[in-house]
């Protein structure tokens, strides 16, 4: 095999494996529809008081699990846990587009459709005890380390989500 077709072969195995890579340290989480939602340096989990943790559960069926800065800047992982999977079903329609909003800018970042993989987030049925991930685009890294966001799945909201 010449040179230039080797590394071809070989970019595209490195792309692959890195895509590999990327996804299977994501477990997705959501987030939550009550205000000042934190993530702790030292657990790593977000950080909420018991009344947000106790409403997200009783109308949602979730806890969120993490909000991370990831693949260099370039996107956002998003995670959360499933705790009663009727409740948790409409964060899990594909035809509600998941939004991420920067909230000092009011930018909206959406999470990538890639031809091979498809949407970068949970759309099979949810179990509980389960935890879920979704990417949000972050392509001109508007959304650093330390900043506030809001997540938007349909009706679903939770905001002052700080990024860790």
């Amino acid at each position: 095999m010449n040179t230039k077709l080797s590394n071809i072969a070989f970019m595209g195995i490195g792309k692959a494996l890195a895509v590999t890579l990327l996804l299977s340290g994501a477990l997705t989480l959501s987030a939550p529809i009550v205000a000042d939602a934190s993530v702790s340096e030292k657990t790593g989990f977000i950080q909420q008081t018991k009344e947000q943790k106790q409403a997200l559960s009783e109308k949602w069926g979730i806890e969120l699990v993490a909000m991370r800065s990831t693949a260099a800047g370039h996107m956002v992982d998003f995670r959360y846990r499933v705790l009663d999977a009727e409740k948790a079903a409409p964060l899990f329609k594909r035809q509600t587009k998941p939004y991420l909003i920067h909230q000092g800018s009011g930018q909206a970042l959406g999470v990538p459709n890639t031809a091979k993989l498809g949407s970068l987030r949970n759309s099979n049925t949810p179990q509980n005890g389960r935890t879920y991930w979704m990417f949000f685009g972050n392509h001109q890294r508007v959304v650093q380390k330390g900043d506030k966001v809001t997540v938007a799945i349909g009706d679903f909201r939770v905001t002052d989500i700080e990024v860790e």
